[in-house]
């Protein structure tokens, strides 16, 4: 009797484990956490100095002693180690307010389309390492599409989308399953170096990596914009070396990003081309859905939209499709066992 009413204390926890962002959903809380993905730690004592937004803020600024990782690159884990003191610390903010000691959590994490069994399994081994017990593994797109509110279970063709920081996931769903998809490493992050390679080119100006995304943001377009847009970009002089701003407008921006957008406008084509025709009328019906932090640059879906022909619409709440759909699945047993994978399972049988 007392297992089973510590049993029922246990947190159920969805998790989107992003290259740029963590995000976290308690089942009965909602989203209790949305950190950016980075961990800094001093080198000398091995000790987690911060994470999160404190972390963020160190990047480009700490002293040799002090290592600012980001340890997920794609939704892959590139550093085990640090992907796990990550986890630790989002699981203690998550029982801070409980008084008693609580049996560990139940979670729900989220993996990108082509990760390999390997990959599969470090994601349920960190998680596992970091307090959880029971760890079960579902694609980043059919998450997504539930948080999109898209009911996935029908023998209806819907396509998502699902633009990251690390990647963009193209996926044609229907009956709980991907039919075709495609991942490729063309999403926010590239954007980025899109824009500090321009600049570098254009302008002899070095950006850093946040001033870029801060310009992305700012003005950032796929689609010629109806009032022009400008903001200022501060970096180094390559040729004096000292510290210079300029101003930018949208159309700068917009070259310095064309290559990548019609590379994921080409990409979206591709995954049509390979898709049976009967879905591919229920697409053209629907519409494509677009989710993830980087459908929300300006006149993307609209890009999408010119290229494919197809009607284009970007999610509600779109930065919190992955997430959200992670909690949709703590409350439904029955289609978590039939499209999520039990990491620890996995690990027993290896």
């Amino acid at each position: 009797m007392w297992l089973s009413f510590l049993s029922g204390l246990t947190k159920q926890l969805g998790i989107d484990l992003g290259t740029e962002n963590t995000r976290v959903f308690v089942k009965g809380k909602g989203i209790v956490i949305q950190q950016p993905s980075v961990v800094a730690i001093n080198k000398r004592t091995n000790q987690v100095m911060a994470v999160g937004e404190q972390a963020l803020a160190m990047i480009g600024k700490t002293p040799a002693s002090i290592h600012v990782s980001r340890p997920l690159q794609r939704g892959i884990i590139a550093d085990f180690e640090v992907t796990e003191k990550l986890l630790r610390y989002f699981f203690d903010k998550v029982h801070e307010d409980s008084s008693l000691t609580i049996p560990r959590p139940k979670v729900v994490i989220c993996v990108p389309l082509d990760v390999t069994e390997v990959e599969r399994k470090a994601v349920g081994d960190a998680a596992t390492s970091a307090g959880a017990r029971d760890v079960m593994v579902v694609e980043a797109p059919l998450a997504a599409a539930l948080g999109a509110g898209i009911n996935i279970g029908e023998a209806v063709g819907q396509m998502v989308v699902n633009l990251g920081a690390g990647s963009t996931e193209i996926a044609v769903l229907s009956l709980n399953g991907i039919v075709t998809s495609k991942s490729i490493a063309i999403a926010g992050e590239e954007l980025n170096k899109n824009i500090t390679q321009y600049a570098r080119d254009v302008f002899n100006l070095l950006l850093g990596e946040r001033v870029a995304e801060q310009i992305k943001m700012k003005i950032g377009s796929a689609v010629e914009l109806d009032t022009p847009m400008t903001a200022q970009m501060r970096g180094r002089d390559l040729l004096s070396g000292l510290p210079r701003e300029i101003e930018v407008n949208d159309a700068q921006i917009r070259e310095a990003i064309a290559r990548s957008v019609k590379a994921i406008v080409d990409q979206v084509k591709s995954i049509l081309e390979i898709t049976p025709p009967e879905l591919v009328a229920d697409i053209q019906q629907q519409g494509i859905v677009l989710t993830g932090g980087t459908a929300l640059l300006r006149g993307l879906d609209t890009a999408i939209s010119r290229g494919t022909g197809l009607p284009v619409r970007v999610a509600d709440d779109t930065v919190n499709c992955v997430v959200k759909g992670t909690g949709i699945l703590l409350e439904n047993d029955r289609l978590l066992n039939e499209i999520g994978v039990s990491a620890t399972e996995m690990m027993k049988g290896l």
